[in-house]
């Protein structure tokens, strides 16, 4: 979920240009900077109206994850939002862990034709086959990783040395030389639906970039950046 709205689409081949189609209300936010919102806080348009999108933003976007589970999980579904708003994929979030059994990359990795009939035949997640296969891709390329570090080792190893300072949203990547390098580096490794812009949106999600407007209240929160980088 790129942070250039969370609610754009991204992606997954690497095929745009670096500016994420919208739908629904992002089409609006481009250009716009922050909302003051009703409690005082600063939030960025996508984040300032939805209850969901608030409480995401407020509490999950942008923090650091590094465990295996955690970042299988938003590599998942950063694949599974494209083409897609990111509050679809959030609503059915609880749907879909328990269909992906928590995101166990172990448990995953061992799904079979059995379990790629369950999840199609599954109403409340995303029923797109492609995107089902390149979860079980992922999930055995994580596994196979864990030899050479594993999963958040790579990743994090990608973390730029300086982070973008938007002030508006057109003013947020949607991609960056970064991205493109890890979006390579993993799909040399056999992962599936990491493009650079997922990838990107995904650096966003996990806090290995600061994309916060620079007047959000969440500017920083990370504790990834220093204070010199986020300012």
């Amino acid at each position: 979920m790129n942070s250039g709205d969370h609610m754009q689409t991204q992606d997954s081949t690497a095929a745009t240009t670096g500016t994420a189609a919208t739908t629904g209300t992002a089409a609006v936010t481009t250009g716009a900077g922050t909302v003051l919102c009703e409690d005082g806080l600063r939030r960025p348009p996508w984040a300032a109206r939805d209850p969901l999108l608030r409480e995401y933003y407020d509490t999950e976007w942008g923090m650091p994850v590094r465990d295996e589970a955690g970042l299988f999980e938003r590599l998942v579904l950063e694949g599974f939002q494209s083409g897609l708003s990111w509050v679809t994929i959030l609503r059915k979030r609880p749907a879909f862990r328990e269909a992906f059994a928590g995101f166990s990359p172990d448990a995953v990795a061992g799904f079979g034709d059995a379990d790629v009939a369950r999840l199609m035949a599954d109403e409340r997640i995303v029923r797109n086959r492609r995107k089902i296969d390149a979860a079980v891709t992922n999930a055995r390329a994580v596994i196979a990783l864990r030899t050479e570090g594993g999963l958040g080792e790579l990743i994090w190893s990608y973390r730029p040395e300086q982070t973008p300072q938007p002030r508006t949203m057109d003013e947020v990547p949607s991609r960056s030389p970064e991205s493109e390098a890890l979006a390579k580096d993993l799909k040399r490794r056999g992962f599936s639906f990491v493009g650079p812009v997922t990838v990107f949106a995904l650096m966003e999600a996990i806090g290995v970039v600061d994309t916060h407007l620079t007047d959000s209240h969440r500017r920083g929160s990370s504790g990834v950046w220093t204070r010199e980088t986020v300012t």
